[in-house]
């Protein structure tokens, strides 16, 4: 990959993709390609094989997909398995069609087993039943990184399958019904503030434990893996295993202890009380990401500055209405 490189970023808008943007921008990338949902029906696949003859991108960053909270995911599973089946179909099959040189898919941490051993490495994907109130998201991740791998052995292509713990930071989704953990709880302090509420309910016990990432971390890892691809094919590629490669952040800690931090950041005083009727998810989701530290990357932002920077911007986006 070279500065003057045509780079397509599928979902330049969401909270990866933007950071995608920013992260090649300051590299000096200068050929970045970009279409918004309304010019680019990413589940189209005739759109698709147009837009790459088009374009001619030689670098994918599939970064498009339908996600979401524990709520969304558990209410609209069907809605999360075809369209991000559909997305990831279309986009790399049309990529190995034109000849693309090398493509990173976005998958996630659901797509490990709900009981791996802590923290979950690579070689886990496939060895037992997942969290149920994701599933059908997880197989759907678990699907992309599968086509990664098929298409390079069958066609020699260089597809990579980045695997990120829970990512977060500015231009998060913060809608209670469909947005993650962390979002979630910087606007419920927020608005509890506020409002001068008394208590805030949570979700759960408090009790699983959950490693977060910040978004500007995860696309410096991505862009440094997509350079890296290209240079040392042999240090991330190999026949007998998916092109697979964890992204953490590093610190692992239980969402009551995350709800306490995003308190006493927002300065809300207000009373937690755990909802025990409603789903915990996965006990606990950390990575392994020894592999990525070997190959010369690790994260540069702790929880503590991230949670700083990214209510920072939500106060921004509040106040512009």
């Amino acid at each position: 990959m070279n500065f003057r490189s045509r780079i397509f970023i599928a979902g330049h808008r969401g909270l990866v993709g933007s950071s995608l943007i920013r992260e090649l921008s300051r590299r000096g990338y200068s050929n970045v390609i970009t279409r918004p949902h309304r010019s680019l029906e990413l589940t189209d696949a005739r759109a698709v094989a147009d837009f790459l003859a088009q374009t001619r991108p030689e670098v994918i960053f599939l970064a498009a997909a339908r996600v979401g909270g524990i709520h969304a995911n558990d209410t609209r599973p069907a809605e999360f398995i075809r369209e991000n089946l559909a997305i990831e179909t279309n986009v790399i099959h049309e990529a190995a069609s034109a000849g693309v040189e090398s493509l990173l898919f976005f998958g996630s941490s659901c797509m490990y087993p709900r009981d791996a051993q802590q923290p979950v490495q690579e070689r886990a994907l496939m060895t037992g039943p997942l969290e149920p109130t994701n599933r059908a998201y997880g197989v759907a991740k678990i699907a992309g990184a599968e086509l990664c791998w098929a298409y390079n052995r069958q066609y020699q292509t260089r597809f990579l399958c980045a695997v990120p713990t829970g990512v977060y930071g500015p231009g998060d989704n913060y809608d209670l019904h469909t947005s993650h953990v962390l979002p979630a709880l910087i606007r419920r302090f927020h608005e509890a503030k506020e409002h001068r509420a008394r208590k805030v309910v949570l979700w759960g016990t408090g009790a699983p434990r959950r490693e977060f990432l910040h978004c500007d971390d995860l696309a410096a890892a991505c862009v440094y893996l997509m350079e890296l691809s290209l240079e040392h094919r042999d240090s991330l590629f190999r026949e007998d295993e998916p092109p697979l490669i964890n992204v953490g952040g590093g610190e692992e800690l239980p969402i009551s202890d995350l709800a306490h931090r995003i308190r006493a950041l927002i300065g809300a005083d207000v009373a937690i009380e755990w909802d025990r009727t409603k789903p915990d998810g996965s006990p606990r989701k950390a990575l392994d990401s020894s592999r990525l530290a070997a190959l010369g990357w690790v994260p540069s932002i702790d929880l503590d500055a991230g949670l700083r920077d990214t209510y920072a911007h939500f106060r921004n986006r509040d106040a512009k209405g």
